[in-house]
Formats: structure tokens, sequence, C-alpha cells
């Protein structure tokens, strides 16, 4: 009992002092929040909720809504592509065919984000590999606007998701007893049934999971949005940057964040109460 009391204390120990560091951040981003911005000045006034009520701007409000948008249709996009890669990945039983499959799926992760997002801008840019192909196969005259879009930014967004969600999706499909589909197939249930009746939903679990934490991690992406994006997709994380860093308005910024977390806690708070519903209707 003593080195189990021991060893906890050793994991419990640095847990908690990361945890104080993060609550310290919070509190002072949110006192920034509620100063004064003085311009010309690294210094804040006084106290005041005006930040807040700026938000009401239509710029903001865009900013929002575009930050939901992008979270909702990466999580979707990341959710069909990674499916059939993981389903793969679990039941095809060529070893070879298998490590492709894992090398492709999962190599993304082993590169930084802003590689990555370099990459997609070779790829997405005037010059880039899709328009070269496009002009060569005679099928355009004029390049594409693929950078600085919403749709370049929510291609960047879900290459970067899909290792993550593959890997979730992987270990749930691989928990299911394939006897179960044995048995749906004695039944007289088709390849596509047995899936839609029995792999789809015990595989639930992990198709929850990922969603969560797709939405959470897109919500709050910055160097892709600011990269790919170039200022013309507005989101929450870009809009501070340039608040903070470009107008040095740091109340303001603040007030922002907070409201992005406020906003990132309500969704995820709802997406857990969809997943509750949806586990109590499965259990009926």
């Amino acid at each position: 009992m003593d080195k189990r009391s021991g060893l906890r204390g050793w994991l419990v120990s640095p847990a908690s002092v990361i945890a104080l560091c993060i609550v310290a951040a919070l509190i002072t981003v949110f006192q920034f929040s509620l100063r004064t911005f003085i311009p010309g000045s690294m210094d804040v006034g006084g106290l005041t909720l005006a930040n807040f009520t700026t938000l009401n701007k239509p710029i903001y409000l865009d900013a929002f809504a575009n930050t939901l948008l992008l979270s909702v249709e990466t999580t979707i996009c990341s959710l069909l592509v990674a499916y059939p890669l993981a389903y793969a990945l679990v039941r095809v039983r060529n070893r070879v065919l298998k490590s492709f499959i894992l090398i492709v799926a999962i190599t993304p992760l082993f590169l930084g984000e802003i590689v990555r997002t370099y990459s997609w801008i070779i790829v997405l840019g005037s010059n880039g590999f899709i328009n070269t192909m496009l002009r060569k196969a005679g099928l355009i005259d004029m390049p594409l606007n693929l950078m600085f879009s919403h749709l370049g930014v929510l291609v960047a967004l879900v290459h970067v998701t899909i290792p993550v969600v593959v890997l979730m999706l992987a270990t749930a499909i691989s928990h299911i007893d394939r006897d179960y589909a044995k048995a749906a197939q004695s039944l007289g249930a088709g390849p596509v049934r047995t899936f839609l009746t029995v792999t789809l939903p015990l595989s639930m679990p992990g198709i929850l999971a990922s969603v969560t934490t797709s939405f959470a991690w897109t919500f709050s992406a910055f160097a892709t949005p600011q990269m790919i994006g170039g200022g013309r997709v507005p989101t929450v994380s870009t809009l501070v940057y340039q608040l903070g860093f470009s107008s040095m308005n740091f109340p303001l910024a603040a007030s922002l964040s907070v409201s992005g977390l406020a906003l990132t806690v309500v969704s995820l708070m709802l997406l857990g109460r969809m997943t509750r519903r949806f586990r109590a209707i499965q259990v009926h």
C-alpha cells in the first residue's frame, strides 16, 4: 500500500502543478478580458464589460459562425474518409496492404502542423499540383481559387484530423467480435446489411469519441486557418491573433478567447448530451 501511495503521489503531483498553471493562465486571461484597452500603450485600464459587448459586431459573429461551421464540416468529412481506412486497417488480412494503409493514415502524425500546412499551400496554390494537373488535362483555363478559401481550409483541416480519427475508429472496430457479423450472415443478412445493422452500431463508441475530439481540435485550430485562409477565412483563433499581435488590443483578444472557450464548452456539453441519449437508445 505504501508503494502504491508513493507511486500515486509521483503521478498526481506533476498533474496538480500543471492543472494549477492552467487555472492561473485562465484567470489571467479572464481578468484581461475585463480591462479597458488603452490605444498606443501596453498597459490596461480599469474594469469594464465593453469588450464583451463589442463582440456583437458582425466581424466577430461571423468568426464564431465560421468556426462552428468548419468544426462540423471537418468532423463529418473526417468520419467519411477515416471510417473506411480504419475498417480496412482492422479487417484486411494482407500484411503488406495493412502496412500500406497504416502508413498512409498515420504518417501525417509524424509531421508538424506547419509542415503539413505548407505542403497544402504547394498543392492548393494557383501554380500548385491540383491547378497544374487540371490545366494540363485541359479541364480549366484559369487556376481555381483554392488558397485563401473556405474549401482550402476545410481540406487542410480534414488532413490534420484524419490520423487521430482513424486511430480511434480502428480501436473501436478491433473490439467488435467478428462472430456477431458471422451470426448475422448465417441468418441471411448480406454484407451491406451486416455492416449497417451490426458493425456500424457496435463501433458507435469510437465514432462518438472521434466526433468530440475532432470538433474540439478543429475549433481551436490556428496554424491551418491562418496560413491557408490568409486572413480571408476568419475564425476565433485567427481573430485572437490579429487583435493581440497586430492591433495590440489584448483585452479584446482576451474577451474573444474567453467567449470562444465558453462556446467550445457549451458545444461539447451538447455533444455529450447527444451521446448519452444515443447510448440510451442503443441500450433499449
